[in-house]
């Protein structure tokens, strides 16, 4: 039975991801912030039959990475999909605060990356999948103009992303960024195009593919790649 641990999973692209996995016969690790976060993914957990198990760590606190790290012990996964990000302030380079800048930037890139780090020894090497979600709009070559905070957290991540890949070479891992799509979640709003039930689809077929094919890249939920 593969095994996944998927970051975020407390609601929207993240609880569909567990449940998309689970059905498709893996085992998977959920995290939540908090257990008052949690939702209905305690339901999801208690009547799986313990394909779905939940664990607490923040995305932004080096020290609660740590120490899920340490929870987990020697586990290994066939993948970890790190989903973590917010909108962030509809400003500008010119209006935004540093505090909200650094705010969106640790969220949305820092924190995603150094948990895969931390985690990194987690993953089955030479047949282990990392995938961190990040977005289109992180396309340095997709950009044309609009949301421009947003855009570049995005793009940092991606960047990260790369250079998590080639800093892990030796290990043999294959490491995705994805676009989940426009998705109709809380972030995403109610007229977003696709519901979380398709994204989630798509991603997990992508990762499986990804498991065959050994290639990093930057895909899209329907599998399309990319430009960075």
């Amino acid at each position: 039975m593969p095994n996944a641990l998927i970051i975020g999973a407390s609601r929207g692209i993240g609880r569909g991801l567990v449940e998309e996995f689970a059905k498709r016969g893996w085992s998977v690790v959920g995290t939540v912030r908090s257990d008052a976060s949690a939702g209905d993914l305690k339901m999801l957990a208690k009547d799986s039959g313990g394909k779905v198990t939940l664990e607490q760590v923040d995305t932004t606190d080096a020290a609660s990475g740590a120490a899920l790290r340490d929870r987990l012990g020697d586990a290994q996964f066939d993948l970890i999909l790190v989903n973590a990000g917010v909108g962030g302030p509809q400003s500008n380079p010119r209006t935004v605060t540093d505090a909200e800048f650094s705010a969106l930037f640790i969220t949305n890139a820092l924190g995603p990356v150094r948990l895969a780090e931390i985690l990194a020894k987690s993953v089955k090497p030479q047949t282990g999948v990392v995938a961190l979600m990040t977005s289109q709009l992180g396309s340095i070559g997709g950009n044309t103009g609009g949301t421009e905070l947003y855009r570049a957290s995005k793009a940092a991540l991606n960047s990260f992303t790369r250079s998590f890949a080639a800093r892990h070479k030796d290990k043999g891992l294959t490491v995705l960024s994805l676009h989940p799509g426009w998705v109709r979640t809380d972030m995403g709003g109610p007229n977003a195009a696709i519901d979380v039930a398709t994204s989630a689809r798509g991603l997990a077929d992508v990762v499986e593919r990804a498991q065959a094919d050994r290639g990093d890249g930057f895909f899209d939920y329907a599998g399309k790649e990319l430009p960075w």
